[in-house]
């Protein structure tokens, strides 16, 4: 079986020519803002070459709140009487609707991977375990893997993280690997870098070669026992860090 090392940006932080050349994945983050604009992403997947590989996070509307600061970047919010509807992976007619662009969506980009990624506000409850557990029975899927970035109190409750992920044969634990290890393996393995230092995410920091090797090191074991594993960076740097690392990883 192939075993691949993918590595690049959350976004395109370069010219899409140029980004094209030197990396050959994305995660977009437009999709997460704004529901898919499927004519754009057609134009994205019909101009990147044929191995260039995409990943995209999921609408907002799935995952975060209308009182979500996220939502101050968005074309489109829904009406506030909604607001019961939308975000925290609610079992809700809305947020399955938007779930089904979002596979539309990944099916026009061939997207590998679909991130997840709930904010901190979506602690570890009862009822967000519940939500989390019914909206993966209902998304799973053959098509692409699913990949849930918890944040907030989760992180204190890895074991509740391990047990929903482990419940579904394509959704795996997204992590920052230099913070935290997934709570459970999977054949992919996907990371997000947003910075080291105090709080969640750092974005201006800059990476040192001493992360990079650290995170070199790291990559290296889980591409041992995995399938193929995913190196995304997310922080202001992004292009510079993510080209530094792909020649440390040559040299490894």
């Amino acid at each position: 079986m192939k075993i691949v090392l993918y590595i690049g940006c959350c976004g395109f932080c370069i010219a899409r020519s140029r980004y094209y050349s030197v990396f050959s994945v994305v995660e977009l983050q437009e999709t997460f803002y704004d529901l898919p604009d499927i004519d754009k992403l057609k134009k994205y997947r019909d101009e990147a070459p044929q191995n260039f590989v995409f990943t995209m996070k999921a609408w907002q509307g799935i995952t975060h709140p209308l009182n979500s600061p996220t939502w101050k970047r968005s074309r489109f919010i829904p009406d506030k009487s909604l607001s019961d509807k939308y975000g925290f992976l609610r079992p809700t007619k809305e947020v399955f609707e938007a779930w089904e662009k979002v596979v539309e969506a990944a099916k026009v980009l061939q997207a590998k991977v679909v991130v997840v990624q709930t904010p901190p506000s979506f602690d570890y409850t009862e009822e967000n375990y519940r939500n989390a557990i019914d909206f993966f029975t209902a998304t799973d899927t053959d098509i692409f893997v699913i990949g849930w970035e918890p944040r907030g109190t989760w992180l204190q409750h890895l074991d509740k993280v391990a047990e929903i992920v482990g419940r579904f044969k394509n959704v795996i634990h997204v992590v920052d690997p230099l913070k935290l290890l997934p709570a459970i393996d999977k054949p992919v393995t996907y990371f997000r870098l947003h910075g080291l230092g105090p709080g969640e995410v750092n974005y201006r920091y800059k990476y040192t070669d001493s992360d990079l090797e650290k995170l070199c090191k790291i990559t290296l074991e889980f591409l041992a026992r995995n399938r193929d594993v995913y190196v995304m960076f997310n922080n202001v740097y992004m292009a510079q860090d993510a080209q530094k690392f792909i020649q440390l990883c040559r040299g490894s």
